[in-house]
């Protein structure tokens, strides 16, 4: 079978590759250029409303309302759109072989592509526990959530379950923002996970006692210090319990699973140089193959402002960097060269009336400002991240977009400080004066 040519291929139809066809099209894309392959059923959508909106009880989230690239903004990419602009979207479709000597790709259907530059956009997947061999953790009734149809699952759940109880495994983003979801659809709700607190990569424990606090107050269970190890089913196969490694057991018929993801290397690894756990890519992510570049959650690259690699899983970075990708291949195609990305790490997150966000490095020693006042209507608290007398980072809950970009510029800029009881003292007022 002769191969399909293509000037352009993208491997993977998530945010990056919505983003990435945006700024081909905004740089000239021609049609019949490019092809597009994701093993979703759906155009590319923006993922973080299936752990927020799309599971509320009213008004919910649905498709075609958050495909790409409403997240920032921009215009709204429905399958027509692609077809409009001659772009070829393969859904449903996975790429099994890769072979970057010869620049082809081959799907599961058996079609063999060939292209001129190949972007790689394949993401994460979430940790399962059948992967760390749970007993079990194959029993229905247990979810997942990466994509649409996960999603939809465990909607047809909740509204099966009212009034039950659920459990659900993980203290992170993801666990979470479900555990708010399915509280506020009347499920009472037991949170499981090992750590000493919420979210313990960015949270310090002074951080987390609000938010656990407010959680608690929902009538959220929260169990810290342990794991599942087991899960119990009935004769159907459904789960019934989950025992836990102190030795307690907990009934559910309702299992939620959200203990982190891992980037799909997946048919280019062994082809791709690879460092801390994804494709070793420099500022305009390439790879060490010619041609080939590498975005989002895959990729390990250059982070300017710290001087040192890293690989960053969020929506925001994979948004920019295939943004960074496109120009750095239509630049080089003029023998044109694209500034270095500068990028500034940002997370965020949004579950019942909380909402907050967090720019920069959580290194050094926390300050935390407007604690004690925490939970009054109105109220505002933040933190800040000092090294070496500098501001490396700088989070707020409940900030105005104004007062979010005011942080944001902290941890860009990373002024020095005096004494930290000036922190304390000034709250969002130091950043207001950079």
């Amino acid at each position: 079978m002769a191969a399909i040519l293509r000037k352009y291929v993208v491997v993977g139809g998530g945010v990056g590759g919505g983003y990435a066809a945006r700024e081909f099209v905004k740089l000239g894309l021609q049609p019949g250029e490019l092809t597009i392959f994701s093993g979703e059923q759906a155009a590319p959508y923006e993922r973080p409303a299936l752990s927020k909106a799309y599971m509320f009880p009213d008004s919910p989230a649905r498709l075609p309302g958050f495909h790409v690239c409403v997240g920032s903004g921009g215009e709204k990419q429905l399958p027509e759109w692609y077809a409009e602009k001659g772009i070829e979207l393969k859904l449903d479709t996975k790429i099994v072989k890769a072979d970057v000597e010869n620049k082809t790709v081959t799907t599961d259907k058996g079609d063999v592509y060939q292209y001129g530059t190949l972007l790689v956009a394949t993401g994460s997947t979430f940790l399962n526990l059948e992967d760390f061999k749970t007993p079990g953790a194959d029993a229905k009734g247990i979810f997942y959530l990466r994509d649409v149809r996960d999603a939809d699952k465990l909607v047809e759940a909740i509204k099966s379950r009212k009034g039950d109880e659920a459990l659900v495994v993980g203290g992170g983003y993801i666990g979470l923002e479900l555990a708010a979801c399915l509280t506020v659809n009347n499920i009472k709700v037991t949170m499981v996970f090992p750590d000493p607190c919420f979210m313990p990569r960015l949270f310090t424990p002074e951080l987390a006692s609000f938010y656990e606090g407010y959680y608690e107050g929902k009538g959220v269970n929260i169990i810290k210090g342990t794991s599942v190890t087991a899960f119990e089913k009935d004769a159907d196969g459904y789960v019934t319990k989950a025992i836990l490694k102190d030795g307690r057991s907990l009934d559910s018929s309702l299992v939620v699973v959200g203990i982190g993801a891992k980037p799909l290397l997946t048919p280019f690894k062994g082809l791709l140089e690879e460092d801390k756990g994804g494709f070793k890519v420099d500022s305009t992510f390439k790879t060490s193959v010619p041609d080939v570049y590498a975005i989002g959650d895959v990729a390990t690259f250059p982070m300017k402002m710290y001087g040192e690699s890293r690989r960053v899983e969020h929506v925001d970075h994979a948004r920019k960097s295939a943004m960074q990708a496109v120009q750095a291949i239509k630049a080089a195609e003029k023998g044109e060269v694209v500034d270095d990305y500068d990028y500034l790490p940002f997370f965020y997150s949004r579950s019942f009336d909380l909402s907050w966000q967090f720019y920069g490095d959580n290194v050094g020693e926390t300050v935390i400002w407007g604690r004690e006042g925490a939970g009054a209507p109105g109220s505002k608290f933040g933190a800040y991240w000092v090294k070496d007398n500098k501001v490396m980072g700088a989070f707020l809950e409940g900030g105005s977009p104004d007062e979010n970009k005011l942080i944001a510029k902290v941890a860009r800029e990373q002024p020095t400080v005096d004494t930290k009881e000036d922190l304390v003292s000034a709250g969002l007022g130091f950043a207001s004066k950079i």
